[in-house]
């Protein structure tokens, strides 16, 4: 596997002054930095918005239209359970212990996905490495959407930015057959050993735990529910174009967005910039007033605070940013920001526009 390296460039200590005036925040006001009460409350609402419409799709005699909504609301928990539950325990950053991480950390079983596959993509590979092309797998060229600046160039990605919003509707969808690859690539890398785990013991708990989740998920509703087959699938393209297209438009809005920058390492490998600083510049926030959305996206529009801080629960990223904003602009850094949600979904119209050019 390749290898990059990030120089100690820190202007000032500004990584060291914020992680102590943030950990300041949590000291002096005597709590945890991982989740709380509102996090409980948040993931029993989340998974209740995809459990339930699907037991009563079970044990009720549904039939036509009526799948549709249950599917509606399904593929909305699913990007809740994505956003807001998954994606904290596989950070650590659930709860305190470990072991309640890794079981909400498993809610990526229900809605199709893999923890560790995940973690190396996400945790290890997107994080570490955002927006470096041969690293961040997120900016890896998706079919027909050129991401990075240095993916060759083709004629159709002249209307990307057009047809990119029907392809987000199939990430979910996608990445039910993608992780096979994925962890092919991990399993030849090295990556799956280094994880302190076997290829194969990886390869056959993805195999099986698709195949459980496909056989429950279409399976059951055409053996127990008053759905025809065709409907049956239908409901379920629809759950994961809501939840694909939800999760895409808040992932995009944080780093492919004009604001955020695409670095390329020297001939060395090296990236001319300290982590921290490197992180500032390849992310950006957005809509942080809009506390409802907030809520709902799992605290992902303060995208700036989760790079710096993964392993801190996504509620308190309100209180925390103003005190990373400050400390940024001290030191004399840029703090990347779209106002509003759809000044950042038109940032990346444009990123997307230029991207095809």
């Amino acid at each position: 596997m390749k290898t990059l390296k990030f120089i100690k460039k820190d202007k000032g200590q500004f990584t060291a002054t914020l992680r102590k005036n943030v950990n300041d925040y949590f000291v002096e006001k005597g709590i945890s930095s991982k989740g709380n009460s509102k996090m409980l409350f948040k993931s029993i609402v989340m998974l209740s918005a995809y459990i339930a419409p699907f037991i009563l799709m079970l044990s009720i005699p549904f039939s036509g239209w009526v799948i549709f909504p249950l599917s509606v609301l399904m593929g909305c928990g699913m990007a809740g359970i994505g956003m807001s539950i998954m994606h904290d325990a596989v950070h650590g950053s659930f709860s305190k212990k470990g072991w309640l991480n890794k079981l909400f950390g498993s809610t990526m079983y229900f809605i199709g996905g893999n923890p560790f596959t995940w973690k190396i993509q996400h945790n290890i590979l997107h994080h570490t490495y955002t927006n470096v092309d041969g690293f961040d797998e997120d900016i890896e060229p998706k079919g027909s959407l050129r991401l990075s600046k240095q993916t060759p160039l083709k004629k159709v990605h002249r209307f990307q930015y057009i047809y990119a919003f029907f392809l987000y509707c199939f990430l979910t969808l996608s990445r039910t057959v993608s992780e096979f690859f994925r962890l092919i690539k991990y399993n030849k890398s090295g990556i799956t050993r280094q994880q302190g785990t076997t290829p194969a013991k990886q390869m056959t708990k993805l195999v099986l735990t698709k195949v459980v989740y496909l056989f429950i998920i279409i399976g059951m509703p055409m053996i127990f529910s008053g759905f025809s087959w065709w409907l049956t699938l239908l409901g379920f393209l629809v759950m994961h174009a809501i939840a694909g297209l939800s999760m895409s438009l808040v992932f995009q809005m944080a780093h492919l967005v004009e604001i955020a920058e695409q670095p390329v390492p020297d001939a060395e490998g090296v990236i001319n910039n300290e982590w921290a600083i490197h992180e500032l510049e390849t992310t950006a926030n957005f809509s942080r007033k809009n506390r409802f959305l907030g809520w709902l996206i799992g605290g992902l529009n303060y995208q700036i605070e989760h790079h710096l801080f993964p392993n801190i629960c996504h509620v308190h990223y309100s209180a925390i940013s103003p005190i990373v904003e400050r400390t940024t602009k001290e030191f004399g850094l840029r703090y990347n920001e779209n106002r509003t949600f759809f000044g950042a979904v038109g940032s990346h119209v444009r990123l997307l526009r230029a991207l095809g050019k």
